[in-house]
């Protein structure tokens, strides 16, 4: 679905914001790239979605290589950025009747999107009342009016309250298993791990790191395990790797003295990982 080899791009000529990324994306995959802000993520969303073309080296998109991409190309994509362009004046409802017509063939109904997302009850509202979660919600659905092969998400979560964002992660998870290949891009870890079949971490344009989220997170080295106790009137608390648990000497002599009070693993994140590989932080 998705082929890029030694992509480069420049918003000037005096420096590359993307240094020669290579990756692919299968049908079927959701795709995540993971990153701070300013690391290259929506630059490269556009670039993969026709918008930037004058990138070097080959980016492969449905078969066609974008900057020769031809209006066709859009009746197969749907796109969804962080900051939505909707028109203010028309109503939720005449905002996606309008993008709706700009697809040769028939799409979703409107109403029964903006009831997934909870905006039937504004179905009829000017968009410029719209809050910023609203218009969020709004530009989701309307990325998925006619039923797309491949879906551009842009942080579609963010700036969502917890219910809302788990209705866009489930509506996200049931276009994959109806065959949609997805790339998101986001810095929101959480999410990452929860929709990505795989996720690339990137930073300054360049990728750090490419696998499935477990497979990251295992490879820092495995699972701590923090456990606190009590002896002699003191509490205390220590730690120790899982796979070397049983050979610690005195979490086993707690263990048979009934001293320890609570115990837990800590599981690496993928914040942990991005950290270790690229020395910074997500936000």
């Amino acid at each position: 679905m998705i082929e890029v080899k030694e992509l480069r791009f420049a918003y000037t000529r005096r420096r590359d914001v993307i240094h020669g990324l290579s990756f692919a994306v299968g049908p079927g995959e959701v795709f995540g790239f993971l990153g701070p802000s300013g690391a290259g993520k929506s630059t490269l969303q556009k670039i993969l979605s026709g918008i930037l073309r004058a990138y070097r080296g080959s980016v492969r998109v449905l078969g066609t290589e974008v900057k020769h991409r031809t209006s066709a190309f859009y009746e197969r994509i749907g796109m969804a950025f962080e900051l939505p362009n909707l028109y203010g004046k028309f109503t939720a409802l005449e905002n996606l009747r309008l993008f709706g017509s700009l697809y040769a063939r028939p799409g979703s109904e409107p109403l029964t999107l903006l009831e997934r997302v909870g905006l039937a009850q504004d179905a009829h509202k000017a968009v410029g009342s719209f809050s910023k979660g609203m218009k969020l919600r709004l530009a989701f659905v309307r990325a998925l009016l006619h039923q797309p092969a491949l879906l551009f998400l842009d942080e579609p979560t963010g700036g969502l309250d917890p219910g809302h964002a788990r209705i866009i992660k489930d509506m996200v998870l049931e276009q994959k298993r109806a065959g949609a290949t997805i790339l998101l891009t986001t810095h929101n870890m959480h999410a990452a791990e929860e929709l990505c079949d795989r996720v690339a971490f990137i930073v300054d344009g360049r990728i750090r790191g490419l696998d499935t989220p477990h497979a990251l997170r295992v490879s820092k080295g495995g699972i701590e395990v923090a456990y606190t106790f009590r002896e002699g009137g003191q509490a205390g608390a220590a730690s120790a790797m899982l796979s070397a648990l049983h050979l610690d000497a005195e979490f086993m002599r707690r263990l048979h003295q009934g001293a320890l009070t609570s115990i837990r693993s800590k599981e690496p994140t993928l914040e942990d990982v991005f950290i270790e590989l690229t020395g910074r932080g997500l936000q």
